[in-house]
């Protein structure tokens, strides 16, 4: 199993690989090593392995250029300037020591105030570093604005990006982000060293991977079963870097790839449809939603764990809105903010990923502006298996995010985390969840970015709040939405791949629930 990150903190990957593992597959799970060594660790029964991945093949060749005509002044960008500007600091501190200790001298001696040549001496130096550290400084900022000058975003680049489609079709990623081949110079060697007979490829990145890999092994006459593992719709993503040649170059490495997947799964049934249409698939991607596990669900409600209410100083009765999640402005969170003044003794709880990020600092600046600030409540993350029962002391689970493409076609994480608390939901119109919410009952849907409508939405869920509840005692309907189902299906979709695998143990069965059929995303 490959993945472009470091495994923690991506709960898909982790559950797919442990629930594999236990039922009887021999998983190693390869991730990027956040440091220069590697690292292993056991996740249940499946091996983790994170591979030193250097990136030299990630920046330009215009990144190691100066900056001549429009900055003549710049530092070089070699990693000099840095040096310089620290070299400054460590002259002026120790200034400050030796202006220190001539002090001391002095009022020892009885003097009262330094003098002599020593004194002049270190006056003229520190005048002298004065203007070094102005320098220094200058000559930083040239180079910062050399940089940004220089984004690869420009006239020039879009016909870059132009010529070598032209060109070189869905290959023309060679040219456009070459930095995909450190994933392959990574975790290449590491792959062909474990002879897999399945590759499970997470996302666009690993697709190449897997690919390379399932090639190389056939060409020494061994097969290796490739599965594709969509996570998003890549035409529709917002660019990771700041480069017109990023998307392009991606979308051209994926279409490349695509064909040597025997299998494809994504999370959504939206997705499922939308990429077997944008790659001509033959049949249509098996669906795995990003549901929790059973031991992340609130088993003893007596049990020990965080609350939410506790946290934010409010009383049982008290309304709270909750989002869960990160805090990004395309998530839509200014809309909760903004309707505060209009919902007279409600509270919001933003439990998010960075609390001290500038976004968030910005929500609570206008909360003080509106003069709701004490109804605002930001919170950090608490361990997955606390979440259900974190977010289930709030009356109410918010999903405001805005239209972008990807969110319109899946549930996000935090829909059946809220779902599971058994929280009434308040969510924008995007597609899916939309329809999803629409057709069982469990919330309202407002128009994104709306305050008045979010209002409206709001104030039906907190007048009538069972009503939404009580979609929850849908037969099937929150059994559909654990892990424990969607693992069923990794587990027939490897089986399908892999026909002549020995017989392995049936893993522990949950209580047998038949899910409801509600289709996802359809």
């Amino acid at each position: 199993m490959l993945v472009d990150n470091g495994v923690i903190g991506d709960s898909r990957v982790q559950k797919a690989a442990r629930s594999a593992a236990d039922a009887g597959w021999d998983v190693v799970l390869l991730g990027r090593a956040p440091v220069g060594s590697p690292q292993s660790w056991r996740l249940g029964a499946a091996e983790v392995r994170l591979v030193p991945m250097p990136e030299p093949l990630a920046r330009r060749r215009h990144e190691f250029r100066r900056a001549w005509l429009r900055h003549p002044l710049a530092y070089p960008p070699s990693g000099i300037a840095a040096q310089r500007t620290q070299a400054v600091k460590a002259w002026r501190a120790d200034l400050a020591v030796r202006r220190a200790a001539l002090t001391v001298a002095a009022s020892g001696s009885g003097a009262g105030r330094p003098g002599g040549l020593p004194w002049v001496a270190l006056r003229a130096e520190e005048k002298l570093s004065g203007l070094t550290r102005k320098w220094v400084g200058f000559r930083n900022r040239q180079l910062t604005r050399a940089r940004k000058g220089r984004k690869l975003d420009g006239p020039w680049d879009r016909a870059y990006t132009l010529f070598w489609r032209k060109l070189r079709g869905d290959g023309a990623w060679r040219r456009l982000e070459p930095g995909l081949w450190d994933y392959e110079l990574a975790y290449g060697p590491v792959v062909d060293e474990l002879a897999p007979d399945l590759i499970h490829a997470n996302d666009f990145r690993m697709l190449g991977v897997g690919a390379r890999a399932k090639v190389r092994a056939a060409a020494k006459g061994r097969r290796i079963a490739l599965l594709w593992d969509a996570h998003e719709y890549l035409p529709g993503v917002q660019p990771w870097r700041d480069n017109a040649r990023w998307l392009p170059g991606n979308v051209a490495h994926e279409r490349e790839y695509v064909p040597y997947a025997d299998a494809t799964m994504t999370v959504s049934g939206g997705l499922a449809d939308l990429l077997r249409s944008e790659h001509g698939l033959t049949e249509r991607p098996a669906v795995v939603l990003n549901a929790p596990a059973v031991d992340e669900l609130p088993a003893d409600p007596a049990g020990p764990a965080p609350d939410i209410r506790a946290r934010c100083g409010l009383g049982p009765d008290e309304p709270l809105l909750v989002y869960s999640g990160v805090a990004a402005a395309k998530r839509g969170l200014g809309v909760m903010v903004e309707s505060l003044p209009r919902l007279p003794g409600a509270h919001v709880a933003f439990v998010v990923n960075k609390p001290d990020s500038a976004y968030v600092r910005g929500l609570v600046t206008r909360a003080g502006e509106l003069g709701v600030v004490d109804r605002v409540h930001v919170l950090p993350y608490v361990p997955h298996h606390q979440v259900v029962r974190y977010l289930g002391g709030a009356q109410v689970g918010v999903i405001p995010i805005q239209h972008w493409p990807n969110h319109e076609i899946a549930l996000i994480t935090k829909f059946f985390e809220y779902s599971h608390a058994r929280l009434p939901l308040v969510v924008s119109d995007v597609r899916t969840m939309a329809e999803t919410v629409r057709e069982t009952g469990q919330g309202e849907v407002f128009r994104a970015e709306d305050v008045a409508d979010f209002v409206r939405a709001v104030t039906a869920v907190l007048a009538d709040p069972q009503r939404y509840r009580a979609a929850y005692d849908r037969p099937g309907l929150l059994a559909g939405w654990t892990w424990e189902a969607q693992a069923r299906v990794l587990d027939e979709v490897y089986s399908r791949l892999l026909p002549d695998a020995p017989p392995r143990p049936t893993p522990p069965a949950h209580a047998a629930v038949e899910p409801a059929q509600v289709e996802v995303g359809a």
